[in-house]
C-alpha cells in the first residue's frame, strides 16, 4: 500500500411488454443483451425487514475519492421529454486520492435513486420490492476527498468513462469503478437520463425511467422497435461524446480534479448496453482510445443471434484496441454483431469467455444477489439466473484483473500484467480465450 503525505494533495472542493421489446439486459442468462427487461415481482421473500448489502472493497495502492457533476448540455433538446429544451446529465467522477479521513464513504446510490431501484429494475422480476435497502449499500470511494497527485505521471491520470447497462443506474458498476480509482485512474460514470430506474440530481428532483412508456409506443411494430434501439444507443453516445466534451470544458471540473485529468489518454467501459455504447461510441469519436464490452450486443435486434440490423461499428470496426468479456456459448463465433466487429476490426482486439457467468455478473449484482440469497431467502435457480454459478470472490477477481490490465496496456503504455491478455493464465482458470 501506498503511503501519501498532505503534500501529494490536490483539494478537491414495464411491464411485460417491454421485456419483449428489450429481451435480456440484466436478468439474461448467458445473453450479451443491450436490451432493458421488465418483469413483475413475485412474492416477498423471508425476513423480518429490508437487507443491507455491501461490495468488496478495492485492492489497488490508493485510496478513492469521488464528486458528483450536474451536467447540461444546452445545445441538445432532451430526446425522451419532448418539452425539455436541454439534456441533462448527472456523472460521478471518481479518482486516486491521498487522504481519506473526515470524508465519509459515498452511497451506492441517493434515496431518490434507491427508491426509483426498487420500485422498477431490472431485478425486480427476481427481487420483490421491499427486500433491500438499496440506499444503505455504501461504496468505497470517499465523498470529495483530496485527490492525489498523480506522481510519476505528469501528465496526469488516464480517464475511463463508464455507461451502465440499459435501465441500469451508473451506480451499479461501483466495485469495477472503485477498483481502477484505485489503481491509479479518473473514472467517470454517466447516468443517461429517463433511461436509468432513477437520477437524482442536485436539487433533489429524481428525473424517472421513460422507458416503459417509449416500449409502448412502439406496440409491438418491430420497425419501431428497431426504430426505439436505435434512438436509445445514439443517445448514450451523444451523452457520452458531451461528457467528454465537458470534461475539456475549464470551469467544468473542480480546479484541483481537472489538473489531475490525462483526456490525452482516454478509454471506456461498460456492461450490456453500456459495452455497445462503449464500443460505438469509441467508432464514432478519436478521443477514445480503447475500450471494454462486457457481455453487451452490438447490433439492433431483439435476438443475439439474428444478424439483421447491424450498427455501424460491427459494419466499419475498430482501428484501436477492444476488449470483448462475455458469458459461456456468446462469442464472436456465435453472436453476429460480435462476429462483424472482430472480422472488420484492424485494431488489437481479444475475446474472452468468464466460465459459469451469467449477464448480471459483469455488475455490482455479482456480489449483491449472493447477499440477498443468504439473507432472504433468495432461491438457488434465480441466484444463477441472475449472476450464474461462478464464485463471486473469483468473478470480481477475474474481471478487475483483465479490465484493469487492458486499460494499463492502452492507456498507459505498461505491460505489467504479465502476459495476462496474451493467453489463458493458470491465475484465472474461469477465464478462457476464444480465438
Amino acid at each position: 500500500m501506498a503511503v501519501f503525505t498532505r503534500r501529494d494533495c490536490l483539494i478537491t472542493g414495464v411491464a411485460a411488454a417491454a421485456a419483449a421489446v428489450f429481451p435480456g439486459a440484466s436478468v439474461a442468462v448467458g445473453r450479451p443483451r443491450a436490451g432493458l427487461p421488465v418483469g413483475r415481482p413475485r412474492a416477498g421473500l423471508r425476513g423480518t425487514g429490508p437487507v443491507r448489502l455491501t461490495l468488496p472493497a478495492p485492492t489497488g495502492a490508493y485510496p478513492v475519492g469521488v464528486t458528483s457533476l450536474r451536467l447540461v448540455d444546452g445545445r441538445r433538446r432532451d430526446p425522451w421529454v419532448a418539452e425539455r429544451p436541454y439534456r441533462e446529465l448527472m456523472v460521478s467522477v471518481r479518482y486516486p486520492a491521498c487522504a481519506v479521513g473526515g470524508h465519509s464513504r459515498a452511497p451506492q446510490m441517493l434515496p431518490g435513486e434507491a427508491a426509483a431501484f426498487d420500485d422498477w429494475s431490472n431485478f425486480s422480476e427476481v427481487i420483490p420490492k421491499g427486500t433491500v435497502d438499496w440506499g444503505a449499500t455504501r461504496t468505497y470511494a470517499h465523498l470529495d476527498a483530496p485527490a492525489a497527485r498523480p506522481g510519476g505521471r505528469p501528465r496526469g491520470f488516464p480517464v475511463v468513462l463508464y455507461s451502465p447497462g440499459a435501465g441500469d443506474p451508473r451506480t451499479f458498476g461501483s466495485t469495477l469503478c472503485d477498483e481502477l480509482a484505485s489503481r491509479g485512474y479518473a473514472v467517470v460514470s454517466i447516468d443517461h437520463t429517463y433511461e436509468a430506474p432513477g437520477v437524482e440530481f442536485p436539487d433533489g428532483r429524481v428525473a424517472r425511467t421513460r422507458m416503459q412508456e417509449e416500449v409502448r409506443k412502439t406496440q409491438g411494430n418491430p420497425a419501431q422497435i428497431v426504430a426505439l434501439l436505435r434512438k436509445l444507443t445514439a443517445v448514450r453516445v451523444a451523452d457520452t461524446r458531451f461528457v467528454l466534451d465537458e470534461l475539456g470544458r475549464p470551469g467544468a471540473l473542480p480546479g484541483a480534479l481537472r489538473r489531475v485529468l490525462e483526456l490525452r489518454a482516454v478509454g471506456m467501459f461498460g456492461q450490456s448496453g453500456g459495452g455497445f455504447t462503449a464500443a460505438q461510441a469509441m467508432h464514432d469519436d478519436r478521443r477514445i482510445k480503447a475500450a471494454v464490452n462486457l457481455d453487451g450486443v452490438m447490433g439492433y435486434t431483439q435476438d443475439d443471434f439474428d444478424p439483421a440490423n447491424p450498427s455501424t461499428v460491427g459494419m466499419e470496426g475498430l482501428d484501436r484496441p477492444l476488449l470483448l468479456m462475455g458469458v459461456e456459448g456468446h462469442n464472436h463465433r456465435t453472436v453476429p454483431s460480435w462476429k462483424a466487429v472482430w472480422e472488420h476490426s484492424s485494431g488489437w482486439h481479444r475475446d474472452l469467455t468468464l466460465a459459469g457467468a451469467a449477464h448480471a455478473s459483469f455488475t455490482d449484482a455479482q456480489w449483491m444477489v449472493p447477499q440477498v440469497a443468504r439473507k432472504a431467502g433468495l432461491p438457488r435457480k434465480d441466484v444463477e439466473k441472475l449472476v450464474g454459478t461462478v464464485v463471486p470472490e473469483r468473478s470480481v477477481a477475474a474481471q478487475r484483473a483483465y479490465v484493469t490490465a487492458f486499460f494499463d496496456r492502452w492507456l498507459r503504455g505498461q505491460g505489467t500484467d504479465s502476459g495476462l491478455l496474451d493467453g489463458p493464465s493458470g491465475r484465472f482458470p474461469e477465464v478462457r480465450f476464444v480465438w
